[in-house]
C-alpha cells in the first residue's frame, strides 16, 4: 500500500503529524545522528566523534541494514517527535529540528532541491570525515572527538 506525500508537508505540519513515509522523507541524508557520542556524567558534556555507526555506509550516508538497526545496534535510537526536542546534539542543519524549531528547510534540501548529493557537496554530510567503528579500537575513540557540547 503505497501512499502519496502531502505537498510540502513539513511546513504544514507538525512532527507528530507526520505520515510515516513523510517522516522518512524528511530526513537530510546527512549521516551526523549516526556518528558516535561519549556522555560524561560528571561534566555532563557530550563528545560527539567521527565515528560513525558500523552501519552507517560512509559513502552514501545512509544505513547499511535500516531495516535491522535495532537488532544490529543495541544502542541505536529511532528519531521520534519527542526526542528531537530531547536530542540537542542534533545540528542546527537536521531537518527534524528545522521543523520542530519552525524553521525553513535548507535550500539543499533534497525535498526542495530534488537532489540527493547535494547535502554532501555541501559539506554537510559525514562524507569524506568520518570513519567506521569498526575501524577505530574502543581504547582510541576519545582521540576521534569533533566537538563537545553542553547536555
Amino acid at each position: 500500500m503505497e501512499t502519496t506525500m502531502r505537498e510540502r508537508f513539513w511546513e504544514r505540519y507538525t512532527l507528530e503529524e507526520l505520515t510515516p513515509q513523510e517522516w522518512e522523507a524528511l530526513c537530510d541524508g546527512c549521516g551526523q545522528c549516526c556518528l558516535l557520542k561519549l556522555h560524561d556524567d560528571e561534566t555532563q558534556e557530550l563528545a560527539v566523534l567521527n565515528v560513525a555507526c558500523r552501519l552507517l555506509d560512509i559513502q552514501s550516508c545512509q544505513c547499511s541494514d535500516y531495516e535491522n538497526r535495532f537488532k544490529s545496534v543495541p544502542d541505536c535510537t529511532q528519531l521520534t517527535p519527542a526526542l528531537v526536542k530531547e536530542f540537542t546534539w542534533l545540528p542546527a542543519s537536521c531537518a527534524y529540528r528545522r521543523v520542530e524549531e519552525g524553521r525553513k528547510l535548507a535550500g539543499w534540501h533534497p525535498l526542495l532541491s530534488n537532489d540527493a548529493e547535494r547535502v554532501h557537496r555541501k559539506g554537510v554530510s559525514v562524507r569524506g570525515f568520518a570513519v567506521s567503528q569498526d575501524d577505530v579500537p574502543e581504547r582510541a575513540l576519545e582521540s576521534h572527538i569533533i566537538a563537545v557540547l553542553p547536555m
